[in-house]
Order: C-alpha cells, then structure tokens, then sequence
C-alpha cells in the first residue's frame, strides 16, 4: 500500500512549505502554528486509492504539522490530446488522434499536486524587518 508513503511526503512537504526559519533576533516559532487543511490533486491514472490515501492520513497526521488539518481530495479525470495538432481525445475514444493518425499523450489524469495548504500564522505585525 503505497498511500502510507504518499501521506508522509505530503506531510514533509506541508511541514517544509510552512515552517519559517528563525529570522534575524527571533526564535523559529514565529512561524505557522496550525495547519488546518490540506487539498491534494490525485489524478484518475495515478495509482491511487483515495479511500486509502484518506485513511493513511487520518493515520498518520497525529504528531505531525498536520495533526489537525482535514485533507480534501480532488479528482482530476484522464484527459488524452493528440501531441501535434492539440485535438482533444474524447474519453472513451481510441488513443489516437482522429485528424493526424498521432498516438495520443496524457496531459492530465496522472498526477498527485499538494494543491493547497491553509494555516493560520501568528501575529507578526511587531517585526521590525532589516
């Protein structure tokens, strides 16, 4: 079940994304403190299991930046164009394209994107920036 691993590198990559760096007289934790969600785009011909991918992060979030957040998952259907003339390939319809004869390409349906990541920041209006 490669979903567990999927959780994880989405949670390293929350955790990279949010965790601000100690700045100049200040301590690291004036960063992010909560993450409250999360949206990942798991694309149809990905290989994933969303059921499972949900359930490893319900899992796996506890201890982690992400221990409160909710993660939202958007489909994204499998969509084929012909790779020199554009043509959209209907779904259904042969891989090929209809004009040109062309093996069709994938331009969407495979991917897994951290889409989003929403987090509540603290105050920082005190900072004096140099």
């Amino acid at each position: 079940m490669h979903e567990y691993s999927i959780v994880q590198s989405l949670v390293d990559s929350v955790e990279k994304a949010v965790c601000v760096p100690a700045l100049a007289g200040r301590p690291a934790e004036a960063g992010p403190r909560t993450v409250h969600g999360i949206l990942v785009r798991i694309g149809d011909l990905s290989g994933v299991d969303t059921t499972l991918l949900a359930t490893a992060f319900e899992v796996f979030r506890a201890g982690t930046i992400c221990e409160d957040a909710t993660m939202t998952i958007e489909r994204v259907p499998a969509r084929w164009s012909c790779p020199d003339c554009g043509a959209e390939i209907p779904a259904g319809a042969a891989l090929r394209c209809a004009k040109c004869q062309k093996p069709a390409r994938l331009t969407s349906g495979d991917e897994i994107i951290l889409q989003r990541i929403e987090l509540e920041v603290p105050d920082v209006s005190g900072l004096r920036m140099r």
